[in-house]
């Protein structure tokens, strides 16, 4: 049951899930069976089919961030947060289903065509996720307390839209897959500290 039709920090479906839900400040997200985003790197094969919200950021500096809990079921089942410029330039942070079973952080970069990173496996059943605008760049950190961050990648976009950020949900290979994101912060504050993520 919803606690009204509104998605939190006014955020709106780009590509709306297969179901959704806003209860007790916990919003859950379903993808649907076989969604993803990504451009394949190797032969340029383009999907476009996870479950997207976005929101218009501050200007200047700002950070999002979010706790995150995923119902794995299938390898890449996985929840998240972006920023998009457009169909050809964005970049999510994940808390994914490596292919081998393991929780793990995934980062992928797309400036025509997608660069994904294995951030590490997470022992934890939450992660908390933060994307900061830092000047022309971006930076991504994960903290499994959402006190003490760590460092997963820093990088530039570009694009030719202006950038909204929000949220992701997806199972690539699978029949779909729960993301329960909570906590929900956006500010127009601006990362002091790049490595330790203060």
């Amino acid at each position: 049951m919803n606690d009204d039709d509104s998605l939190p920090l006014a955020m709106d479906w780009v590509r709306a899930p297969k179901a959704w839900s806003l209860a007790e400040g916990v919003l859950s997200v379903t993808a649907a069976p076989h969604s993803d985003d990504f451009t394949d790197p190797v032969g340029g094969a383009v999907r476009r089919g996870a479950a997207v919200a976005l929101t218009d950021p501050p200007e200047g500096d700002w950070q999002l961030s979010a706790r995150l809990r995923v119902g794995f079921g299938s390898a890449w089942d996985a929840g998240g947060i972006l920023v998009w410029s457009d169909d050809d330039h964005w970049a999510k942070l994940t808390f994914e289903l490596s292919h081998d079973g393991l929780p793990s952080v995934y980062s992928v970069v797309t400036r025509g065509r997608s660069d994904d990173a294995l951030g590490g496996p997470v022992a934890a059943d939450a992660l908390w996720l933060r994307i900061s605008r830092l000047g022309e760049g971006y930076v991504f950190h994960v903290s499994d307390d959402g006190v003490s961050w760590r460092l997963v990648r820093q990088f530039a976009l570009d694009g030719a839209g202006p950038a909204r950020v929000g949220i992701v949900a997806q199972s690539p290979v699978g029949e779909g897959c729960r993301a329960d994101f909570d906590e929900f912060r956006l500010a127009p504050t601006t990362l002091a500290h790049l490595f330790d993520g203060r």
